[in-house]
């Protein structure tokens, strides 16, 4: 096999940064360095690969075609090596690998890990937030808890429903002080809305709550639920997200609930390879997700 050409691992953590993130300024914080080093990162990468995976995008930047390509098997590239670190920083004979949506695991299960790894003595548990599904015929993780809209059917494995949470529609106190008091869903069409890749979560979520001429929504376009969470309690706008990711910080008061909403839009699931669901290992782990995720645990 002759050498692999590779463009410099700088660039292109960079730039998987700056896709999964949203902006060059996020990439820039999140690795510690300046916005004008990460800009010259990915212009470098580009210059390497004699494709353009960015383009202008009104003030700021976002991924071409091509880059969102790129960064997704950047991502996974990127989740497997950390894997691979990991393995040789802790051993993995007695480790359960867990990959979770990251909004999940940093915003909910974090702070109640100490909970789990006392139920599992001796067992370590590597808990990957990530962006990715895992793929289990490679190893790359024990069992997965993704967000599904319906149960769904894998050869090898099995799939548990773990909670239905409620979509909330919530925002700063400090923004909604700036806006005339929202007496119904429709009014919330009076303030900026946070989205993720689309409106498409906005527009069904509407429609659920009964809204039925939705015009054509605005706002900027975060990628992900734990940015838009973020942006919400920086006062940005308007974020939907699931009652479980923004318990906490409802009861703190960073962020409070718009209007009242029942709306639930699909489910929480463990994912595992049947091989390995009656392990007592994965008994217990279901067991404790159970009652972390549960609306009664807080």
């Amino acid at each position: 096999m002759g050498r692999r050409r590779l463009p410099p691992l700088v660039t292109v953590r960079a730039f998987e940064s700056f896709s999964r993130n949203g902006s060059v300024r996020a990439a820039a914080d999140e690795l510690a360095v300046s916005h004008t080093v990460v800009s010259r990162h990915i212009q470098n990468l580009q210059d390497t690969v004699g494709v353009a995976l960015v383009q202008k995008d009104g003030r700021g930047l976002k991924p071409t075609r091509e880059g969102e390509r790129f960064a997704a098997k950047a991502r996974k590239a990127f989740d497997l090596l950390e894997e691979a670190t990991a393995e040789l920083a802790h051993g993995h004979g007695d480790a359960i690998h867990i990959c979770c949506m990251v909004g999940l695991a940093s915003h909910r299960l974090l702070a109640r890990l100490p909970m789990l790894e006392a139920r599992l003595a001796a067992t370590e548990v590597i808990l990957q937030p990530t962006t990715t599904r895992p793929e289990f015929d490679k190893q790359e993780a024990d069992a997965e808890i993704v967000y599904l809209e319906q149960a769904e059917k894998r050869d090898g494995l099995r799939s548990e429903l773990l909670v239905r949470p409620r979509i909330l529609a919530v925002a700063s106190p400090v923004l909604l002080k700036r806006h005339a008091r929202i007496a119904s869903v429709d009014d919330l069409l009076q303030l900026p809305l946070l989205h993720e890749k689309s409106t498409a979560l906005w527009e069904d979520w509407l429609q659920a709550q009964g809204v039925t001429e939705i015009p054509p929504l605005r706002g900027p376009r975060l990628w992900q639920g734990h940015l838009t969470l973020e942006a919400a309690r920086l006062g940005q706008g308007v974020a939907l997200v699931s009652d479980l990711i923004c318990a906490d910080r409802l009861r703190s008061g960073e962020l409070v609930q718009v209007t009242p909403s029942t709306v639930q839009m699909g489910g929480y699931y463990f994912v595992a390879p049947a091989a390995k669901w009656s392990d007592p290992a994965m008994i217990a782990i279901r067991a404790w997700l159970a009652a972390t995720l549960s609306p009664q645990h807080g």
